[in-house]
Protein backbone atom coordinates (compact mmCIF):
# COMPACT_ATOMS: atom_id res chain seq x y z
CA UNK A 1 0.00 0.00 0.00
CA UNK A 2 1.58 3.33 -1.02
CA UNK A 3 2.00 5.76 1.98
CA UNK A 4 -0.19 9.18 1.36
CA UNK A 5 2.40 12.10 0.17
CA UNK A 6 2.84 14.35 3.26
CA UNK A 7 0.36 17.51 3.67
CA UNK A 8 2.73 20.72 2.32
CA UNK A 9 2.74 24.03 4.41
CA UNK A 10 4.44 26.94 2.48
CA UNK A 11 5.99 30.10 3.77
CA UNK A 12 6.32 33.72 1.58
CA UNK A 13 8.60 36.20 2.77
CA UNK A 14 7.75 39.40 1.05
CA UNK A 15 10.07 42.13 0.54
CA UNK A 16 9.93 44.79 -1.85
CA UNK A 17 11.65 43.39 -4.72
CA UNK A 18 11.19 39.71 -3.92
CA UNK A 19 9.65 36.84 -2.55
CA UNK A 20 11.00 33.89 -1.27
CA UNK A 21 9.45 30.85 -0.60
CA UNK A 22 10.15 27.83 1.72
CA UNK A 23 7.86 24.69 1.64
CA UNK A 24 7.69 22.42 4.57
CA UNK A 25 7.95 19.61 4.97
CA UNK A 26 10.30 19.48 2.04
CA UNK A 27 12.41 21.56 2.48
CA UNK A 28 12.12 23.50 -1.48
CA UNK A 29 13.00 26.82 -1.04
CA UNK A 30 13.11 29.46 -3.91
CA UNK A 31 12.89 32.89 -4.78
CA UNK A 32 10.54 35.52 -7.10
CA UNK A 33 10.52 38.83 -8.56
CA UNK A 34 7.98 40.50 -6.36
CA UNK A 35 6.21 41.92 -9.72
CA UNK A 36 4.09 40.71 -12.35
CA UNK A 37 6.05 37.90 -13.78
CA UNK A 38 7.33 36.63 -10.48
CA UNK A 39 3.87 36.84 -8.97
CA UNK A 40 2.25 34.83 -11.85
CA UNK A 41 5.57 31.85 -11.71
CA UNK A 42 4.54 31.96 -7.92
CA UNK A 43 1.13 31.09 -8.48
CA UNK A 44 1.94 28.51 -11.13
CA UNK A 45 4.42 27.04 -8.88
CA UNK A 46 1.88 26.90 -5.44
CA UNK A 47 -1.25 25.68 -7.78
CA UNK A 48 1.16 22.46 -8.74
CA UNK A 49 1.95 22.15 -5.29
CA UNK A 50 -1.47 21.98 -3.82
CA UNK A 51 -0.30 23.44 0.00
CA UNK A 52 -2.60 22.49 2.90
CA UNK A 53 -1.59 26.13 4.33
CA UNK A 54 0.03 29.08 2.89
CA UNK A 55 1.03 32.16 5.40
CA UNK A 56 2.47 35.26 4.75
CA UNK A 57 3.33 38.43 6.85
CA UNK A 58 1.78 41.64 5.92
CA UNK A 59 4.72 43.66 4.66
CA UNK A 60 3.22 47.42 4.42
CA UNK A 61 1.41 46.86 1.28
CA UNK A 62 4.16 44.63 -0.44
CA UNK A 63 2.10 41.65 -0.04
CA UNK A 64 -1.43 43.47 -1.65
CA UNK A 65 -0.98 41.76 -5.52
CA UNK A 66 0.87 38.25 -4.43
CA UNK A 67 -2.47 37.99 -2.19
CA UNK A 68 -4.91 38.83 -4.91
CA UNK A 69 -3.33 36.90 -7.37
CA UNK A 70 -3.00 33.62 -5.26
CA UNK A 71 -6.96 34.65 -4.32
CA UNK A 72 -7.75 34.70 -8.32
CA UNK A 73 -5.71 31.59 -8.56
CA UNK A 74 -8.18 29.35 -6.10
CA UNK A 75 -5.05 29.34 -3.20
CA UNK A 76 -5.69 30.35 0.05
CA UNK A 77 -2.95 32.71 1.99
CA UNK A 78 -3.26 33.73 5.49
CA UNK A 79 -1.86 36.90 6.12
CA UNK A 80 -0.63 37.21 9.83
CA UNK A 81 0.79 39.93 11.96
CA UNK A 82 4.99 40.28 11.48
CA UNK A 83 5.12 40.52 15.04
CA UNK A 84 3.18 37.34 15.83
CA UNK A 85 5.46 35.68 13.71
CA UNK A 86 8.53 36.70 14.63
CA UNK A 87 7.72 35.69 18.31
CA UNK A 88 7.15 32.11 16.80
CA UNK A 89 10.68 31.91 15.12
CA UNK A 90 11.99 33.41 18.57
CA UNK A 91 10.01 30.36 20.58
CA UNK A 92 11.82 28.10 18.30
CA UNK A 93 15.03 29.45 19.26
CA UNK A 94 15.63 30.95 15.95
CA UNK A 95 17.16 34.47 16.13
CA UNK A 96 18.91 34.97 13.14
CA UNK A 97 16.97 36.76 10.26
CA UNK A 98 17.21 36.23 6.84
CA UNK A 99 14.33 36.73 4.07
CA UNK A 100 15.28 32.54 3.66
CA UNK A 101 15.55 32.10 7.23
CA UNK A 102 12.01 33.96 7.64
CA UNK A 103 10.04 32.14 4.66
CA UNK A 104 11.23 28.72 7.01
CA UNK A 105 10.07 30.14 10.20
CA UNK A 106 6.48 31.00 8.21
CA UNK A 107 6.24 27.53 6.50
CA UNK A 108 6.95 26.12 10.34
CA UNK A 109 3.92 28.69 11.44
CA UNK A 110 1.83 27.59 9.00
CA UNK A 111 2.47 23.49 9.49
CA UNK A 112 1.86 24.33 13.36
CA UNK A 113 -0.50 27.34 14.30
CA UNK A 114 -2.71 26.78 10.69
CA UNK A 115 -3.69 30.11 11.04
CA UNK A 116 -7.38 30.86 9.25
CA UNK A 117 -6.76 32.61 5.57
CA UNK A 118 -8.76 36.38 5.87
CA UNK A 119 -10.89 37.43 2.98
CA UNK A 120 -9.35 39.61 0.52
CA UNK A 121 -10.50 42.64 0.03
CA UNK A 122 -11.22 43.35 -3.70
CA UNK A 123 -9.84 45.99 -5.54
CA UNK A 124 -12.68 48.66 -4.29
CA UNK A 125 -12.11 47.89 -0.58
CA UNK A 126 -8.29 48.36 -1.04
CA UNK A 127 -9.51 51.84 -2.81
CA UNK A 128 -11.11 52.58 0.11
CA UNK A 129 -8.51 51.67 2.20
CA UNK A 130 -6.11 54.15 0.31
CA UNK A 131 -8.77 57.13 1.10
CA UNK A 132 -8.94 56.27 4.59
CA UNK A 133 -5.01 55.92 5.35
CA UNK A 134 -4.72 59.38 3.48
CA UNK A 135 -7.55 61.39 5.22
CA UNK A 136 -6.30 59.99 8.34
CA UNK A 137 -2.44 61.69 7.36
CA UNK A 138 -3.87 64.45 6.62
CA UNK A 139 -6.09 64.98 9.83
CA UNK A 140 -2.30 64.21 11.37
CA UNK A 141 -1.00 67.05 9.36
CA UNK A 142 -3.95 69.12 10.24
CA UNK A 143 -3.34 68.56 14.05
CA UNK A 144 0.37 69.46 14.17
CA UNK A 145 0.16 72.49 12.11
CA UNK A 146 -2.94 73.35 14.67
CA UNK A 147 -0.59 72.90 17.65
CA UNK A 148 2.23 75.27 16.28
CA UNK A 149 -0.39 78.03 15.44
CA UNK A 150 -0.59 79.66 18.63
CA UNK A 151 2.91 80.56 19.07
CA UNK A 152 3.45 81.28 15.19
CA UNK A 153 3.51 85.23 14.09
CA UNK A 154 3.00 87.35 11.43
CA UNK A 155 4.23 86.09 8.26
CA UNK A 156 4.70 82.46 9.48
CA UNK A 157 1.53 82.07 11.14
CA UNK A 158 -0.02 83.33 8.05
CA UNK A 159 1.36 80.71 6.29
CA UNK A 160 0.63 77.61 8.64
CA UNK A 161 -3.35 79.09 9.02
CA UNK A 162 -3.29 78.92 4.95
CA UNK A 163 -1.73 75.40 5.47
CA UNK A 164 -4.49 74.43 7.53
CA UNK A 165 -7.22 75.78 4.97
CA UNK A 166 -5.90 74.30 2.35
CA UNK A 167 -5.83 70.55 4.80
CA UNK A 168 -9.51 71.38 5.75
CA UNK A 169 -10.63 71.27 1.50
CA UNK A 170 -8.52 68.08 1.13
CA UNK A 171 -9.97 65.98 3.96
CA UNK A 172 -13.60 67.66 2.91
CA UNK A 173 -12.57 66.35 -0.72
CA UNK A 174 -11.53 62.72 0.44
CA UNK A 175 -14.79 62.60 2.68
CA UNK A 176 -16.78 63.11 -0.61
CA UNK A 177 -14.84 60.73 -2.40
CA UNK A 178 -15.31 57.80 0.57
CA UNK A 179 -18.64 59.21 0.48
CA UNK A 180 -19.77 58.08 -3.30
CA UNK A 181 -17.39 55.01 -3.09
CA UNK A 182 -19.86 53.66 -0.27
CA UNK A 183 -22.82 54.65 -2.39
CA UNK A 184 -21.37 53.36 -5.66
CA UNK A 185 -21.83 49.72 -3.79
CA UNK A 186 -25.20 48.11 -3.34
CA UNK A 187 -23.10 45.51 -1.40
CA UNK A 188 -21.35 48.21 0.66
CA UNK A 189 -24.48 50.64 0.79
CA UNK A 190 -26.86 47.83 2.42
CA UNK A 191 -23.94 47.41 5.08
CA UNK A 192 -22.92 51.05 5.19
CA UNK A 193 -26.71 51.34 6.50
CA UNK A 194 -26.67 48.62 9.14
CA UNK A 195 -23.64 49.27 10.70
CA UNK A 196 -24.86 53.02 10.71
CA UNK A 197 -28.36 52.02 12.17
CA UNK A 198 -26.83 51.84 15.55
CA UNK A 199 -26.65 54.71 17.77
CA UNK A 200 -22.71 55.81 18.27
CA UNK A 201 -21.70 54.52 14.72
CA UNK A 202 -21.05 57.21 11.89
CA UNK A 203 -19.88 57.69 8.78
CA UNK A 204 -16.15 57.08 9.08
CA UNK A 205 -16.48 54.51 11.72
CA UNK A 206 -18.51 52.93 8.96
CA UNK A 207 -15.82 53.04 6.68
CA UNK A 208 -13.09 51.90 8.31
CA UNK A 209 -14.75 48.62 8.91
CA UNK A 210 -16.03 48.31 5.60
CA UNK A 211 -12.15 48.49 4.47
CA UNK A 212 -10.44 46.97 7.25
CA UNK A 213 -12.45 44.51 8.72
CA UNK A 214 -13.77 42.76 5.81
CA UNK A 215 -14.22 39.72 8.11
CA UNK A 216 -16.93 41.47 9.87
CA UNK A 217 -19.91 38.81 10.17
CA UNK A 218 -17.65 36.32 8.93
CA UNK A 219 -16.97 34.83 12.85
CA UNK A 220 -17.78 34.73 15.93
CA UNK A 221 -18.20 37.87 18.68
CA UNK A 222 -15.02 36.06 20.42
CA UNK A 223 -13.14 35.52 17.44
CA UNK A 224 -13.76 39.26 15.71
CA UNK A 225 -12.77 40.92 19.30
CA UNK A 226 -9.61 38.70 19.44
CA UNK A 227 -9.30 40.26 15.95
CA UNK A 228 -9.51 43.60 16.85
CA UNK A 229 -7.13 43.73 19.72
CA UNK A 230 -10.47 43.72 22.43
CA UNK A 231 -10.29 40.83 23.34
CA UNK A 232 -8.57 40.47 27.22
CA UNK A 233 -6.06 37.89 27.65
CA UNK A 234 -5.14 36.22 30.97
CA UNK A 235 -1.91 37.36 32.79
CA UNK A 236 -1.85 34.61 35.33
CA UNK A 237 1.37 32.64 36.57
CA UNK A 238 1.58 30.14 39.35
CA UNK A 239 -0.04 31.71 42.25
CA UNK A 240 0.13 35.55 40.23
CA UNK A 241 -3.13 36.92 39.17
CA UNK A 242 -2.34 39.24 36.57
CA UNK A 243 -5.26 41.91 35.35
CA UNK A 244 -6.37 40.90 31.77
CA UNK A 245 -5.50 43.00 29.47
CA UNK A 246 -6.00 43.63 25.66
CA UNK A 247 -3.04 44.01 23.04
CA UNK A 248 -2.70 43.74 19.20
CA UNK A 249 -5.11 43.28 16.69
CA UNK A 250 -6.29 46.08 13.96
CA UNK A 251 -5.47 49.28 15.28
CA UNK A 252 -7.33 51.76 13.23
CA UNK A 253 -10.35 49.44 13.60
CA UNK A 254 -9.80 49.52 17.44
CA UNK A 255 -9.24 53.11 17.42
CA UNK A 256 -12.97 53.61 15.47
CA UNK A 257 -14.47 51.38 17.91
CA UNK A 258 -13.46 53.43 20.95
CA UNK A 259 -14.29 56.59 19.18
CA UNK A 260 -17.99 55.19 19.19
CA UNK A 261 -18.14 53.78 22.19
CA UNK A 262 -17.59 57.39 23.55
CA UNK A 263 -20.40 58.65 21.76
CA UNK A 264 -22.69 55.28 22.43
CA UNK A 265 -21.96 57.04 25.85
CA UNK A 266 -24.72 59.88 24.98
CA UNK A 267 -27.33 58.01 22.35
CA UNK A 268 -27.49 54.54 22.84
CA UNK A 269 -29.24 53.76 25.80
CA UNK A 270 -28.68 50.05 26.38
CA UNK A 271 -24.78 50.88 25.93
CA UNK A 272 -24.73 53.59 28.29
CA UNK A 273 -26.26 51.24 31.06
CA UNK A 274 -23.44 48.37 30.40
CA UNK A 275 -20.75 51.28 31.17
CA UNK A 276 -22.99 52.48 34.33
CA UNK A 277 -23.02 49.04 35.10
CA UNK A 278 -19.35 48.24 35.23
CA UNK A 279 -18.60 50.99 36.88
CA UNK A 280 -21.22 50.19 39.39
CA UNK A 281 -19.29 47.19 40.15
CA UNK A 282 -15.99 48.63 40.58
CA UNK A 283 -14.48 49.07 37.05
CA UNK A 284 -12.05 51.60 35.86
CA UNK A 285 -13.45 54.65 33.17
CA UNK A 286 -10.92 53.21 30.92
CA UNK A 287 -12.05 49.19 31.27
CA UNK A 288 -15.28 49.80 30.74
CA UNK A 289 -15.17 51.73 28.11
CA UNK A 290 -12.92 49.27 26.32
CA UNK A 291 -15.70 47.00 27.81
CA UNK A 292 -18.50 48.60 25.76
CA UNK A 293 -16.26 49.02 22.43
CA UNK A 294 -15.61 45.43 22.44
CA UNK A 295 -19.93 44.78 22.77
CA UNK A 296 -20.32 47.11 20.20
CA UNK A 297 -18.33 45.37 18.25
CA UNK A 298 -20.09 41.83 18.66
CA UNK A 299 -22.95 43.47 17.66
CA UNK A 300 -22.05 45.19 14.63
CA UNK A 301 -20.76 41.69 13.93
CA UNK A 302 -24.54 40.20 14.47
CA UNK A 303 -25.79 42.48 12.89
CA UNK A 304 -23.71 41.91 9.41
CA UNK A 305 -24.26 38.66 9.51
CA UNK A 306 -28.52 38.46 10.09
CA UNK A 307 -28.81 41.42 7.66
CA UNK A 308 -31.02 42.60 10.54
CA UNK A 309 -30.97 46.46 11.38
CA UNK A 310 -30.02 47.29 15.31
CA UNK A 311 -32.61 47.01 17.87
CA UNK A 312 -32.24 47.93 21.14
CA UNK A 313 -33.04 44.28 22.90
CA UNK A 314 -29.58 43.15 20.89
CA UNK A 315 -26.86 45.36 23.20
CA UNK A 316 -28.56 43.07 25.76
CA UNK A 317 -28.16 39.78 24.36
CA UNK A 318 -24.73 40.27 22.76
Amino acid sequence: MTTPAPALYVGIDVSKDSLDVHVRPTGQASRFTNDEAGIAALATLLRGLRPAGIVLEASGGYEIPLVAALAAAGLAPAVVNPRQARRFAEGLGHLAKTDPIDAADLAHFAEAVRPQPRPVPDADARALGDLLARRRQLVQMRVSEQHRLPTAAGAIRKNIQAHIDYLDRQIGKLEADLAQAVRSSPAWRERDELLQSVPGVGPQVSRTLLAELPELGALSGRQVAALCGLAPFNRDSGRHRGARRIRGGRAHVRAALYLAALVAMRFNAPLRGVYQGLLARGKAKKVALIAVARRLLVILNALVRTGTPWQEKLAVGA
